[in-house]
């Protein structure tokens, strides 16, 4: 049993297949229409378009990585000395030689015509990458005499963070 209610009853729209205003919405109408095919680009239309789109170099990654590196190891050396400045370039390379490890990787393989292949060999130029980080960061207490964790840390946090900033960048 139901009970009557007091407020006034609004018409409710059509569904997702309904009219809006005597127009069909979308394409739920009419299900035997097919959306139209995609015209091909011209050759300036498909230029102008990749020109838009163009993601940074990943060499441009790593010298940017060099860069916040060399700026990052100044300021800590400068802050707390020239062990902590060792340190802090030790970290830098940390990030910058993985990361040109994989950018040496990723251009080798943009000429790959499977899609596979090419998701396969970035997938190993990854693994690379991940093994030689933790490699270097292992043979750390090796190499330097004495380690300054912080300063080390610090800048290769920083060099990382370059990453998070290149897919702000758009080629202009």
């Amino acid at each position: 049993m139901s009970l009557p209610s007091s407020a006034p009853q609004q018409e409710k729209p059509d569904g997702p297949s309904g009219t809006e205003a005597g127009r069909p919405v979308g394409n739920a109408a009419n299900w035997d229409e097919e959306d139209p095919l995609p015209r091909r680009l011209t050759a300036t239309e498909a230029e102008a378009f990749r020109s838009q789109r163009n993601a940074p170099s990943p060499w441009r990654v790593v010298l940017v990585q060099a860069e916040a590196g060399a700026v990052i190891s100044l300021l800590v050396g400068l802050m707390f000395g020239l062990p902590a400045l060792w340190s802090a370039l030790y970290g830098a390379a940390t990030a910058i030689v993985p990361g040109a490890l994989m950018a040496r990787g990723a251009t080798r393989m943009a000429d790959s015509k499977s899609p596979l292949a090419t998701a396969l060999g970035l997938l190993g130029w990854e693994s690379a990458k991940i093994i030689c980080s933790v490699a270097m960061l292992v043979s750390a207490a090796r190499v330097l005499h004495p380690v300054v964790w912080p300063a080390l840390l610090v800048a290769l946090a920083g060099c990382l963070t370059v990453y998070w900033v290149a897919l702000a960048w758009r080629s202009r």
